[in-house]
């Protein structure tokens, strides 16, 4: 496995370029603009970078050498603190108007979109591009995991920190697999050689942020663009619609529990802490299979995984080991540890299907799941307060938090009581506010007890009460 923090900086040149380039990055702190750095300088660029904010993740880039700066300021082009650039990278939200924008094309550097950049990975050799509403960065980890396993030397691009790859992005000479993100409205325009689509909903819909998109129904013809791009699609069956979606591609192959399925996960046997099962490719057995993460979704994810192995001809029994042994990428179903006899779990989750399914997970532990839920966005949650409220209903306790706006500004009438008040109404008797979240925290240390599951759930920063339960630092 390359170590992306030591990779050499001299080394071959990334698509696009027959010699080392530099990349300046903004918002280099992002889960994928990071990533996109530690892929660029293992390929043999220069890579410098800016940020709003300093983060945990800014500090691992500068601790692995990278040149970041705090801020946005024309001189970071013009003054060429870090060297001539030769290619500025932004994703879509940057806007026009943007200080280095302007000074990159007054001087005549190229700006290149983020997905662009994407793109050019995607079509410079074996790739494989996971694509849906939910699922993606455990899907793709996954993905890059049992391939590594099973012999195939993947390259990874992933919007999460992946324990097995020190990071969120690996440099290999096998396939390339990316996580492809509908959040940024550049994605329809990219293909690759092989599509996982793993469902498609209404998430990053509605409102005037500049990626997200105006209709449900604009946002699923982006994906059928995609598709119809790649050289193949591997969808999941079981999701209803997917099949319409695909239906401008002729190389289709589909996977799921569902008995028309090509690859089929059979005989699941879950217990606290994952699910075994077989599968099956076209009625004939392929082998043994381990997903040690609860939940039902997590299934059709190392299925899909594992569906690639046998794609691109890998050691399947090898490839199972391999994702056997893995946990997840970070903040998704991430053990924290245990506090007062308590597990304590993080995830993502943040719209109302992540949620239901997280929940689900919980409960196939066994113990009592109390979830401490954090709703993400103004816009999100007035869209899908009445969802998010039903979907935490199979909790035995959920403690609110207020919403993390990410950015966004108050909507009148959205507060997080919505959820309150609709739980309430539907007779759940163990659901409560807490606008003070070191209250939270406090009745949290008091009242954990063995056999709990404390979850900390949402898209903001809920994981810093199970970090601060269980004394979890983050690098």
């Amino acid at each position: 496995m390359t170590d992306l923090a030591s990779a050499p900086t001299a080394a071959a040149s990334a698509p696009g370029s027959a010699s080392p380039l530099h990349y300046h990055l903004l918002g280099i702190g992002g889960i994928g603009m990071s990533a996109f750095a530690r892929l660029l300088r293992a390929r043999g660029h220069h890579v410098s970078g800016c940020d709003e904010h300093l983060s945990p993740q800014t500090a691992q880039l500068q601790a692995e050498g990278f040149e970041v700066v705090q801020g946005h300021a024309a001189a970071h082009v013009t003054e060429r603190p870090f060297g001539a650039i030769d290619v500025l990278v932004a994703s879509e939200a940057v806007p026009k108007s943007h200080p280095e924008l302007a000074a990159a094309r007054a001087a005549g550097i190229e700006v290149r979109p983020r997905m662009a950049l994407l793109g050019e990975l995607l079509r410079s050799g074996p790739s494989v591009g996971v694509i849906g509403t939910h699922g993606k960065t455990t899907t793709t980890s996954m993905i890059a995991v049992a391939l590594w396993g099973a012999g195939l030397d993947p390259s990874a691009f992933v919007g999460g920190n992946v324990p097995e790859f020190s990071g969120n992005a690996r440099l290999g000479g096998g396939p390339f697999v990316a996580e492809v993100d509908e959040s940024d409205r550049g994605f329809a325009e990219l293909g690759c050689e092989t599509a996982i689509f793993t469902n498609a909903e209404d998430d990053h819909v509605g409102g005037d942020l500049a990626t997200y998109w105006q209709t449900v129904e604009e946002q699923h013809a982006a994906f059928a663009r995609f598709v119809a791009a790649s050289g193949r699609v591997l969808f999941c069956l079981d999701w209803p619609g997917l099949g319409e979606l695909c239906a401008g591609q002729p190389e289709r192959l589909t996977y799921g529990v569902a008995t028309e399925a090509d690859y089929r996960a059979v005989n699941l046997r879950p217990d606290e802490t994952g699910t075994f099962f077989e599968v099956t490719y076209r009625g004939e057995p392929l082998g043994a299979a381990r997903v040690s993460m609860p939940g039902h979704h997590n299934v059709l994810n190392a299925l899909a995984a594992l569906a690639v192995v046998h794609l691109y001809g890998g050691d399947f029994a090898r490839g199972a080991a391999s994702l056997a042994e893995f946990r997840g990428p970070g903040r998704r179903w991430e053990v924290l540890g245990t506090f007062g006899g308590a597990l304590v779990i993080d995830d993502y989750a943040h719209n109302s299907t992540k949620v239901a399914a997280a929940v689900q997970a919980a409960r196939q532990t066994g113990r009592r799941v109390r979830v401490v839920f954090q709703p993400h966005r103004y816009l999100r949650t007035q869209q899908s307060w009445p969802r998010l409220a039903d979907a935490l209903m199979d909790a035995d306790e959920v403690l609110l938090l207020d919403i993390a706006a990410a950015s966004e500004p108050p909507i009148e009438g959205v507060h997080t009581t919505l959820i309150l008040d609709r739980m309430q109404a539907q007779g759940h008797g163990a659901v409560s506010y807490w606008p003070d979240r070191a209250k939270a925290l406090h009745y949290l240390c008091e009242s954990a007890a063995p056999g709990d599951l404390i979850v900390t759930m949402g898209a903001g920063d809920v994981y810093r009460i199970g970090d601060e339960l269980t004394g979890k630092v983050r690098a």
